[in-house]
This record gives C-alpha cells, sequence and structure tokens, in this order.
C-alpha cells in the first residue's frame, strides 16, 4: 500500500518493536510502582518483559541480544578501566549539593539496591534495544539507544542528566565490543554505588 507521500513503507517488525515496547516500558515505570521495591519493578520490566519477548515473540537467543558473557577478558579490561578513569570524576561530582540532595537517602541498601535497580535497566538499553538495532542500523545503533537512556534520567541532578547522552554511548560502545551487556552494567553499578557514597560523604 502506497502512503499519501506515494511511497512504500517497509519497517523491520522487530525494531519496531522494541522501539514501542521499551518506550511503554519506561513510561510505565514512571508513573507506576509495581511492587514495594523500584528494583524489583525494573527486573520486571526491563528484564523479564523483554527476555519474554525474545524468546516466545522473537524466537531468538538472549546471547544474540548481549544476555551472555561475550568477550570476558576484553570486558574484564574495559570494566576495570571504565572505573579507574571515572572514579576520579564522580568524586569530584558527586559532593555537590544537588547530588548529595538526590542520593544521600539512597545510602540504605547499598550495594544490593544498586544491583538490582540497574541489572535490568543495564539489558534493555545495552542488550535488548542495542542489538535489536545494530542489526538494522549498525554501530548508529550507539547512538540511537543513548537517546531514550538520557531521557529516562530527566528529574535527576542536571549535571548527571547532561552527560548521559555521553555516557549512554560509551556503555552501549563497551557493550557493542564485548557483544554483552554485563561490563556496561558492572560498570554502571559502580558508578551508581559509589556515586551515592560520595554523596552522602563517606570519603569525606
Amino acid at each position: 500500500m502506497k502512503t499519501l507521500l506515494g511511497e512504500h513503507l517497509h519497517f523491520d517488525w522487530k525494531v519496531v518493536a522494541v522501539t514501542i515496547v521499551t518506550t511503554l516500558l519506561l513510561m510505565v515505570d514512571y508513573y507506576h510502582q509495581l511492587t514495594p521495591n523500584k528494583g524489583y519493578d525494573r527486573t520486571i520490566l526491563y528484564l523479564l518483559i523483554p527476555l519474554f519477548i525474545i524468546l516466545v515473540v522473537f524466537r531468538d537467543h538472549p546471547r544474540d541480544y548481549g544476555f551472555t558473557f561475550g568477550n570476558w577478558k576484553l570486558g574484564l579490561i574495559l570494566t576495570a578501566l571504565g572505573i579507574i578513569l571515572i572514579a576520579p570524576i564522580l568524586w569530584f561530582v558527586g559532593r555537590g549539593a544537588s547530588m548529595e540532595e538526590y542520593y544521600k537517602p539512597q545510602l540504605a541498601g547499598l550495594p544490593w539496591n544498586t544491583f538490582i535497580d540497574l541489572f535490568g535497566w543495564e539489558f534493555m538499553f545495552r542488550g535488548f534495544i542495542l542489538f535489536a538495532y545494530a542489526r538494522k542500523f549498525g554501530p548508529e545503533a550507539l547512538w540511537l539507544q543513548a537517546v531514550p537512556f538520557a531521557l529516562a534520567h530527566i528529574g535527576k541532578p542536571e549535571i548527571e542528566t547532561l552527560s548521559t547522552i555521553f555516557g549512554g554511548f560509551a556503555f552501549g560502545w563497551v557493550a557493542y565490543r564485548t557483544r554483552s551487556f554485563v561490563y556496561p552494567f558492572l560498570i554502571h553499578w559502580f558508578v551508581a554505588s559509589f556515586t551515592i557514597i560520595v554523596a552522602a560523604g563517606l570519603l569525606g
């Protein structure tokens, strides 16, 4: 069928599905709390639902969406380098008033609360979205997945939110190189936990 512009529209149905589903999941997460713990919500929304779609709807293997250890040697090297490079920046930025106000109340429950909060989060962005888009768009997927990631940070301290388009790209690059979401998750887990510790004033 031709459109009003007289051109045929051909869509990759998996790309369409991933785009719609992940957008709706982000909205549900924003407007509703499904369990007593927001981290459990995100495990359901960002891990279990995407895995269900991959297995049942797409009939693909989760490893094709980064659910694997991938190139673990490179992954561990990049994880270590990422932590070493970003720790001094977090120590400096995390002591700001806006960071303290937002993150200090989150000190209780570390590091488990950041683990459950980010495991599904990283799988959705650096697994489900990234590798679904990469099949269609190649390396451009690195920037494409960084956009909703950055927008999902609106409401957090401005200095953090402004950096997330670049941080999202960097996390995506690690996943793309290693073929796994595990290593950007480990870096992000450190980033979140260390930021809370710094904001709470535990490091002076």
